[in-house]
């Protein structure tokens, strides 16, 4: 019942910014922007903002942390049973790495996302370094967040 009162508030903010929701991984949430990289900037953030609110309002302790990362990928359905849309390529692993990478409370971007959102109003961002990513060695890093520069980090009770 939690992660469904949660993937639904999810589910209306990416409507209202656009984003397509991919699925869900357990208590993972996939989702892609096809033309545009500041909208899934914004919904991340706003998905950080949705957690605090749930965490008030139900007195939960969730904690969440977003990566993000662009690049080439296929879409599709394949199979014949169970149907269902879905994303591959090298960028999602890199999306995925970047969330893996992250810290709670933060949003996290690739170096190329970095160079796609980084002149994109109401967004600031701090510089990571290189950090060392399973499977690919170091990347370049970055942390979004609002221009007044807060981010919003679930507290534990």
């Amino acid at each position: 019942r939690v992660l469904d009162a949660v993937f639904c508030e999810f589910d209306a903010l990416a409507d209202r910014h656009g984003v397509e929701k991919i699925k869900t991984i357990g208590d993972a949430y996939m989702a892609i922007a096809k033309d545009a990289t500041a909208p899934l900037a914004q919904l991340a953030l706003d998905m950080l903002g949705a957690i605090a609110s749930y965490n008030h309002r139900t007195g939960h302790a969730l904690q969440l942390r977003a990566g993000m990362h662009v690049g080439p990928a296929i879409t599709g359905v394949i199979g014949a049973k169970r149907l269902h849309y879905d994303v591959w390529g090298d960028a999602v692993n890199t999306a995925s790495r970047m969330e893996s990478s992250g810290e709670v409370g933060r949003v996290n971007i690739s170096a190329g996302t970095y160079a796609l959102v980084k002149d994109e109003p109401g967004l600031s961002f701090t510089p990571r370094g290189k950090v060392e990513v399973k499977g690919k060695g170091e990347m370049e890093m970055y942390f979004v967040e609002t221009s007044s520069g807060s981010h919003v980090v679930a507290t534990e009770k």
